[in-house]
């Protein structure tokens, strides 16, 4: 095989590579990578090659075809579901067990639990969303219904 066919070989397994990539999406643009042992965010897909910025602000040039052949961790592909997360302080006098009651009441499908009993009562409130802005917005929404609750229980004065 002649120099020329063996560049355009590997040109072409790169593009059939990057068609590939395009249909199974085993990456996509914003996910959280790890490539032979480096970090990074997936920056561009294209049809050659794919970019990864790397924590320390590198970036990594990878041929479709390696990123088609190797393994990779990506740690967003899982799902994009989030966790929305809030705590609450409650003090130890109060009726702890009430309270958690009167916070599932927040959310059905909310777990609500105790996480800590020193000095004070912490009281845990999570609740899976679609993404991370569903995520922000929730724990936004329930640190208010929350304080609203508890401030109509007297909870909080």
């Amino acid at each position: 095989m002649t120099p020329v066919g063996f560049a355009s070989q590997r040109t072409l397994g790169n593009f059939v590579a990057g068609l590939l990539i395009a249909f199974t999406q085993p990456v996509r643009l914003g996910d959280d990578v790890v490539i032979e042992g480096t970090e990074g965010v997936v920056e561009e897909i294209g049809l050659i090659y794919t970019f990864v910025r790397t924590r320390n602000g590198d970036r990594l040039v990878i041929p479709n075809e390696k990123l088609a052949s190797d393994t990779i961790r990506n740690s967003t592909i899982r799902s994009r579901e989030k966790v929305a997360e809030i705590t609450v302080q409650v003090p130890l006098g109060q009726d702890v067990g009430s309270i958690v009651d009167r916070l599932r009441g927040l959310r059905e499908d909310a777990d609500v639990f105790v996480s800590d009993l020193a000095g004070t009562a912490t009281i845990v409130v999570r609740a899976r969303v679609e993404d991370e802005p569903a995520a922000e917005r929730l724990e936004r929404e329930l640190r208010l219904r929350a304080h609203e609750a508890l401030r109509a229980e007297g909870v909080y004065a």
